[in-house]
């Protein structure tokens, strides 16, 4: 082999076990406190190794908020927390203009940042908020800027939006618009923990031991794992399962199953292929290979196109879950 190719194979081969270290190194701090949860914490790692954002959905008492806050203690990052309320207004997240007064005694506009300028977000029972409120979500969460003042600003890099709702209770809550789903590159569901998990959640939470997270993670090396994310190989075969099963997804198309037909209202956009392909590069990494294969790009499918997948009247009158949407799209779609 020639000696620039070796050099290549070489680098290439350490960045992968660099990644795979660090990302290793983040599981087992999260899991210090949290307990259980495995999909779910890979899952959010996933997300922050793409630089993109993740919807948690489960009951209260699950470790939602316990999981982000143990993150953002194992990374060196801004971290803050926005609980959201129907009274929340888009200036408690973005910030505003504040008179100050200066030493001479005239006075002078300050900005003064809010919550959401920060790398980490962890924006707790997310549907909550008005749609008012939520517009200013969906700029950051797009474009990683806020508008305040006429002005844009752009937020610091890297830019995590990890937000909860709970799928029950419904009264005083305005349901996320499609648009705003769609810029979640996974939804994870959280489930309730296993008979065994209660008891290390007993003995973790009821004695007086107070378990340290170290920090084995910054921006820098955050950055470093997203761009090694995107240096992974993407074979025409992978790239094609991809746009399949998002195109599958969508009524009436080439690949549809009947039940996308019949009870779907509106199936993944483009960015479902992007997320399908950027979750699959995480997994090949995780393997230890630098591209991705089929089966990694099928094993993103659900936590990518659940959120994605609505459901029409039939839909919902049957008690169709978008999982099970999501299967019949797996099986109508062969490698």
């Amino acid at each position: 082999m020639d000696a620039g190719l070796e050099s290549a194979a070489q680098g290439a081969r350490q960045e992968i076990a660099r990644f795979r270290e660090v990302f290793g190194a983040l599981e087992q701090a999260v899991h210090q406190r949290v307990v259980g949860q495995e999909p779910v914490v890979r899952g959010v790692l996933t997300a922050l190794a793409c630089g993109g954002h993740a919807l948690l959905e489960g009951v209260p008492g699950l470790a939602k908020t316990l999981l982000v806050r143990t993150l953002a203690d194992a990374i060196d990052l801004k971290f803050s927390r926005i609980q959201f309320t129907p009274d929340l207004m888009p200036a408690d997240i973005t910030g505003t203009m504040v008179l100050h007064e200066t030493e001479g005694g005239g006075h002078m506009l300050r900005f003064e940042e809010g919550p959401l300028v920060a790398n980490c977000v962890l924006a707790d029972e997310i549907n909550r908020a008005t749609p008012r409120t939520q517009s200013a979500l969906l700029e950051a969460m797009q474009e990683h800027t806020i508008t305040v003042a006429r002005e844009t600003r752009a937020l610091p890099a890297p830019f995590l939006v990890l937000a909860t709702q709970n799928p029950v209770e419904q009264e005083g809550t305005y349901p996320l618009p499609e648009a705003q789903l769609d810029r979640f590159l996974l939804k994870l569901l959280v489930p309730y923990p296993q008979e065994a998990d209660y008891h290390a959640i007993i003995e973790r939470t009821t004695g007086s031991s107070n378990m340290q997270v170290p920090r084995v993670a910054n921006a820098a090396t955050l950055l470093s794992m997203q761009a090694t994310v995107r240096s992974v190989a993407v074979p025409e075969s992978a790239r094609t399962t991809a746009i399949r099963l998002v195109m599958a997804t969508q009524p009436c198309s080439d690949y549809a199953p009947e039940v996308v037909n019949r009870c779907v209202a509106l199936g993944a956009s483009p960015r479902g292929a992007q997320a399908l392909i950027l979750v699959g590069k995480v997994e090949a990494l995780l393997a230890g290979r630098a591209a991705v294969t089929q089966q990694d790009v099928r094993s993103a499918a659900h936590a990518v196109l659940r959120h994605r997948v609505m459901l029409n009247f039939r839909g919902h009158s049957e008690r169709l879950k978008a999982d099970s949407v999501v299967d019949a799209v797996l099986a109508a779609v062969r490698d």
